[in-house]
Parts: structure tokens; sequence; C-alpha cells
């Protein structure tokens, strides 16, 4: 072998490698490229569902504040409706004490009529008390009306 061919032969062998060493370099720049490329799509997609889920947190802190509105509102409408029931209990205690106490005035009346009556050489004790008898029982009958049609 002479000196030119095998100088021919390492400068071919050095082609051969820069060629290696250059296509070596082009397709790891392109995997590096395609890399970045979908590094760039997930942080895409990332900022995507960040959106998204930041979105889903307003619209569900907003959905609980209407529902803690709601409650207090129930809350405060329970409370009025516990108050005005407690303001009617009173209202008919009140009411029945005074049905009892008119009950009272005409017993007393009734027997203050009779021991009138027993009193006055000129009435009639029966008569007296049938004769209130009847009118209690004629107003009885129109305060049940009025409380019909009131």
């Amino acid at each position: 072998m002479s000196a030119g061919l095998i100088v021919a032969i390492v400068v071919v062998a050095l082609i051969v490698l820069a060629a290696l060493l250059l296509l070596g370099r082009r397709g790891r720049a392109r995997r590096l490229d395609a890399r970045r490329d979908q590094a760039g799509r997930i942080r895409t997609e990332a900022q995507m569902s960040r959106v998204q889920a930041e979105r889903a947190g307003a619209e569900a802190e907003e959905r609980r504040r209407g529902a803690e509105a709601s409650r207090v509102e129930a809350e405060r409408m329970r409370a009025e409706a516990e108050k005005r029931a407690a303001q009617a209990r009173r209202e008919e205690g009140q009411a029945q004490e005074q049905v009892a106490a008119a009950e009272a005035r005409r017993r007393e009346a009734r027997e203050r009529h009779i021991e009138a009556a027993r009193v006055d050489p000129d009435a009639d004790e029966d008569e007296v008390a049938e004769r209130i008898e009847r009118e209690h029982a004629s107003d009885r009958a129109e305060g049940d009306r009025r409380r019909e049609t009131g």
C-alpha cells in the first residue's frame, strides 16, 4: 500500500467521521427542538388547566357564598317565624285570660242580680235568673257571629 492510498483512506475516514458528527448534531438538535415543542404544548395545557381550575374554584366559591347567604336568610326567616309564633301564643294566652275574667265578671253580675232579686220584694228570683241566662245566650251567639264574620 502506498502512502497516497493511506492518506486517501484517512481523509475519507475523517470526512465520514465529520459527516457522522454533523448528522449526529443535527439529529440531536431536531430531538431537542421536538422536546422543546412538546414542553411548550405541555405548558400551554397546564396553563389552560390552571385557568379552568381557577374558574371552577371561583364558581364554587360563588355558589358557596350564595348557599351561605340562603342559609342565613332561612335562619333569619325561621327566627322571625318563631318570634311571631311566640307573640301569637302570648296573645292567645292573654285572650284566654280575658275570656276567663269576663266569664268571672258575668257570673259575679248574675249572682248580684239574683241577690238583688232576693232582696227586692217585687222581683222573682227565678225569673231574673232566667232572663239573665237568655241575655247571656244572646250575647254569646252575637259574639260567635262576630268572630265568624271578622
